[in-house]
């Protein structure tokens, strides 16, 4: 009889992997009735012949490595994995990886293809299109993969602070507060991606990170996937100081869509000036999102072609207009 401990990943999500009322370690001892186990926090006591510790350790690694892949493990799916291994249901193509409570984060279109494909060969990347296409979803869902597979040691997501419609300095609360309701939508789609309270850990540690974009001055940011949100809000300093800082072991991806620019019109957005001046660079890859790639409600993409056929009738009935005044003003003048 001997004594063993084993350490957890620190990855995992120990309340899934213990399962309601440690359910899944239950069902583990129960296969292996030699051995007693200790399960608390990251740290399992098991007691027993070495013989039965190592095979009771063989089998809780590959429950330890599915949960945390998967983001979900019950008795009946440890059973499965252990006698016969990965589950069928949870082998898909163009997967990204599996959120909270098993749900498989695909690339489903064509270009959401193309930002994972490109994700390899890149360290930075735009995904430039209309809103519900999926390209910040994507993104996220790459940097929390890169994460767990311990390619990078943080996230960082960012977004410029610029309102659409609304005075910052007119939201209560503290500077925290005010800026919160800007980075919710990241905030959402980690929820997707982690367990609550792995997510949590993980910002109270800082190895995720959400910030303002006036925040990233004066840092280097190495062996991180850092995110840029909202990046059509960006001005061309800004966007420069932000693409300035990736640093050894980095990947940067800026999302935007320049049909909702919210910045003045003295200003020229950072986005579509990065754009014009980074093509063609080795390295940088940039993927076009269309309306086709809208993976929200069906009326969502029928709302941003409508605005878009709208905007392509007022710049035709402007530069008419600019043509009539500059006839006008010829036969004045002769």
């Amino acid at each position: 009889m001997s004594d063993q401990i084993i350490e957890l990943n620190e990855n995992v999500d120990t309340q899934t992997l213990y399962g309601v009322n440690n359910q899944n370690i239950i069902c583990l001892r129960n296969m292996h009735p030699q051995v007693r186990v200790v399960a608390r926090g990251y740290t399992i006591k098991v007691s027993g012949s070495e013989e039965e510790i190592g095979k009771f350790e063989a089998d809780l690694r590959k429950a330890e490595a599915f949960c945390t892949e998967h983001n979900t493990l019950t008795p009946e799916l440890i059973l499965e994995l252990i006698k016969g291994g990965e589950p069928q249901a949870f082998r898909h193509d163009n997967l990204i990886l599996h959120g909270t409570n098993g749900k498989s984060i695909l690339a489903r279109t064509a270009n959401q293809q193309k930002l994972l494909r490109d994700y390899d060969t890149s360290d930075l990347l735009f995904a430039i299109g209309p809103a519900g296409s999926g390209k910040t979803y994507v993104a996220i869902a790459l940097a929390v993969r890169a994460l767990k597979n311990k390619e990078v040691r943080k996230i960082i997501l960012s977004r410029p602070a610029v309102e659409a419609g609304e005075k910052l300095g007119f939201l209560p609360g503290d500077m925290k507060e005010k800026i919160d309701p800007y980075l919710q939508p990241l905030y959402d789609a980690l929820e997707d991606m982690l367990p609550q309270a792995k997510l949590q850990e993980y910002m109270e540690k800082g190895v995720i990170q959400i910030a303002p974009l006036a925040f990233m001055r004066g840092r280097t940011l190495s062996d991180a996937v850092v995110i840029l949100d909202e990046a059509q809000n960006t001005t061309v300093p800004q966007i420069k100081m932000f693409l300035t800082r990736l640093g050894m072991g980095g990947k940067m991806i800026v999302t935007g869509d320049l049909t909702q620019i919210d910045l003045p019109l003295s200003q020229r957005s950072g986005l579509k000036d990065a754009c014009e001046v980074l093509r063609g660079i080795k390295g940088i890859s940039f993927v076009e999102f269309s309306q086709k790639d809208i993976v929200r409600h069906p009326l969502v993409e029928q709302i941003v072609a409508a605005y878009g056929r709208d905007a392509e009738k007022q710049k035709a009935r402007r530069e008419q207009e600019k043509k009539e005044k500059a006839e006008e003003a010829a036969s004045a003048h002769n």
